[in-house]
This record gives C-alpha cells, structure tokens and sequence, in this order.
C-alpha cells in the first residue's frame, strides 16, 4: 500500500530534504584529486548533525558509514575508504537523513578533476534520464510511466538501465512501498495520486546492465566493469508537476 502524506508530513520531509541537499551541495564543492572518500563521509556527518538530523545510513542493516560513495565502475553502496579520488574519476554520492522522524534521499555524480567525453555525457544523461520520470510524477498517471521514461531516454543514448537495485517510497522510514524500477511498461503500475513520497534513482551503465556486490557484501559494481552513474531525488507527486524535496 502506498501511502498518502498530509500537509505536515510533507513539510517534515521537506526539511529533512533540505539537509539532504545542503550535504551533496557542500560535497559537490570539496571533491577534488587526492580527496579520500572517508573525509567526504566525515564531512557529511558533520553537516548532518549541525542541522539537528541524523545520518539514515549509518547502521542501516550494518552499513558502516553516513554516505555511500561509489567510483567509476561502482553503481551504489560504495563504502568510503582511505582510497584516493584521482584525476578522471566520476563519484557517484548518494546521503540519506533523518530528521524529526521522517527522511529524504538523494544522489549526484560528480567529476573529479578534468573527465574524459564518455563520462560527461553518461552523467549528463542520467541527470536528464531522473528529470524525465520525474516530469511523470504527477496524479493520474502510472507508476510505471516514471519508470518508462527512465528507460527510454537512456536507451535512447544507447546506455543500459540496471535492473537489481530500484528506487523507493519514503517517509516515515528510509524504504517504503513501493518499489520503482528504472525500466517498465507505460501505463501500468498503481495509478499516482498526490501526496505520495518517491525516491526516484535512475542507476545507469555505459555498457551492460548486469552487475554484481563485492565481497564487502555492500559495493556494487557493473560486471564489465565499465563506468555507472547515479542520480536520485525525493519527490512529492502533485497535481499538474512533482515538487522535488531534495
């Protein structure tokens, strides 16, 4: 059952979405070569606990840390490390936060340094690929609009969408109904009423779909070991457009 969030609810995962974005804006700014990804962490907690929230990641079914930062190959859940940012990689930064009971996520993907062709526009498509579902987040349509339209404007650039993670419905928990895949059927799915909470994650990859999860048992890379990007927002579908919370 998805549910419908009150005016109060919305405005309680408003502010946890404010959080969220002032983390990923900060962290967008200080990622450079030579950064570890266990300062981006660092940092981020840091934010978080100024602002009056709590990381929604950290202990989440044992992950150890505030943020999942995931390089180059890595689609999501990459744990930060002592491991280095070089010239030429792309960082996927994906925060949670929770705050007076409710939370928000979302996700970039960032250069590090000067990129090559290939991975500027595989980024850019992604971002492009979560403001064309989010465009269908509104009363009325399907479900699986969103996900459509995920699909079809990134195969259209001739990347592949990844099938074993999705995005989400969010609230009162990190992880609610219901689950929102990045490809799909339009004009399936439950029909989309205002008021609901998605976490919409377009999780795209330059070459195959597949993937699989290290022996870490949280990082999760392409199989072929080529370049995925991440983008996310926490969205409250509405009337005539989504509002983006995030």
């Amino acid at each position: 059952m998805i549910e419908i969030k009150s005016e109060r609810e919305i405005a309680l995962i408003e502010e946890a979405g404010r959080v969220v974005k002032t983390v990923l804006c900060k962290l967008s700014k200080v990622v450079r070569p030579g950064i570890k990804t266990s300062e981006l962490d660092a940092e981020a907690e840091k934010i978080i606990g100024e602002l009056g929230a709590k990381p929604a990641f950290k202990g989440y079914k044992g992950f150890p840390a505030s943020i999942c930062a995931s390089i180059n190959e890595q689609v999501v859940h990459g744990i930060p490390g002592r491991k280095l940012l070089k010239t030429g990689d792309i960082l996927s930064i994906d925060v949670g936060a929770e705050k007076n009971g409710f939370y928000a996520d979302a996700a970039i993907t960032v250069s590090v340094g000067s990129i090559s062709k290939e991975a500027e526009d595989l980024i850019k498509v992604t971002k492009d690929a979560l403001s064309a579902g989010i465009e269908r987040a509104v009363e009325g349509n399907r479900l699986f609009d969103i996900s459509h339209a995920i699909q079809d404007y990134a195969e259209g650039y001739g990347y592949s969408i990844v099938r074993d993670f999705v995005g989400h419905g969010i609230g009162k928990a990190l992880h609610e109904e219901p689950e929102i895949p990045n490809f799909g059927k339009p004009g399936t799915g439950p029909r989309l009423k205002k008021g609901m909470m998605l976490a919409i994650e377009p999780m795209i990859n330059q070459g195959g779909y597949e993937v699989e999860i290290l022996e870490d048992g949280w990082t999760t890379v392409t199989k072929d070991r080529k370049l995925s990007a991440h983008f996310e927002h926490t969205v409250c579908v509405g009337v005539k457009q989504a509002k983006i919370l995030t």
